[in-house]
């Protein structure tokens, strides 16, 4: 697939931010297009003809950008939707659950054709992602723990695994759901949301690296809140790789292949 093969559905109140990310789209190849103005009429689309791509404004009328995509993220028949956010809100109390349900992009008002362009680029690489390439390792085989309190966030992740080959997925809640899973099965890569109640990420990679019986196992750390003296801190006890959300595709593809290598 690419761009001009992409069916979207653009769900924006506005009829001149229709009109210019509409021309954008057009003038990228993108031909099937459909637009509404509220939330309610995207859904009502959604279940006549699932796009591949929704790109919706942050407010609505009948709800906001985060509540349609919960609700997508929720139904059997949208759920693996790309989902690109356009918002001038930069609050985390706005950006953070859709960074939990798996939003693909989120474009900061304002924004350009390229910042549109790279965006569509990453749901594609969602949507079609392609094997990873492991050398002596074959993604089939792999077992991996993911570990996150919210089940969208872990839906999410599963469903671009399983786009990526990775067939055996066991799930946790939380870090010591987690732990009493690595106390009984072996795992070769471990994936682990930072914030989650109980037992955070860093207390588990602790666990990991000082008291399970597989202390070499390669763990990637996901966190909405990333900086460098964060990544370094967590670097140093021990996580093989740290991403923010929203993530690419290509990035975790890469950070895979480049810890198992």
């Amino acid at each position: 697939m690419d761009i001009t093969q992409l069916y979207v559905l653009l769900v924006e109140p506005s009829t001149t931010q229709q009109r210019i990310v509409r021309d954008w789209l057009q003038t990228f190849g993108v031909t099937h297009l459909t637009c509404v103005q509220t939330g309610g009429e995207g859904l009502k689309h959604i279940q006549g003809r699932r796009p591949d791509l929704v790109i919706s404004a942050m407010h609505l009328a009948d709800m906001t950008g985060t509540e349609l995509l919960q609700v997508m993220r929720n139904a059997p028949d949208s759920e693996e939707t790309g989902f690109i956010l356009i918002s001038s809100e930069t609050g985390l109390r706005y950006l953070e659950p859709l960074r939990q349900a798996g939003v693909t992009a989120i474009l900061p008002k304002p924004f350009d054709q390229e910042q549109l362009k790279r965006a569509l680029y990453s749901t594609l690489d969602y949507l079609e992602p392609g094997s990873l390439q492991l050398g002596h390792y074959s993604a089939e085989e792999l077992n991996v723990l993911l570990v996150d309190d919210m089940q969208t966030g872990r839906r999410f992740m599963r469903h671009i695994l399983e786009r990526l080959g990775i067939e055996k997925i066991e799930e946790a809640a939380n870090g010591r759901e987690a732990r009493d899973l690595i106390d009984h099965n072996f795992y070769d890569l471990i994936i682990s949301d930072y914030y989650m109640p109980e037992m955070d990420g860093q207390a588990l990679v602790d666990y990991i690296r000082n008291q399970s019986s597989q202390p070499g196992v390669p763990v990637l750390m996901v966190s909405s809140r990333t900086d460098e003296s964060r990544i370094a801190a967590l670097q140093q006890i021990g996580v093989s790789a740290v991403f923010d959300k929203p993530f690419d595709v290509e990035t975790l593809r890469s950070m895979i292949e480049t810890v198992l290598a």
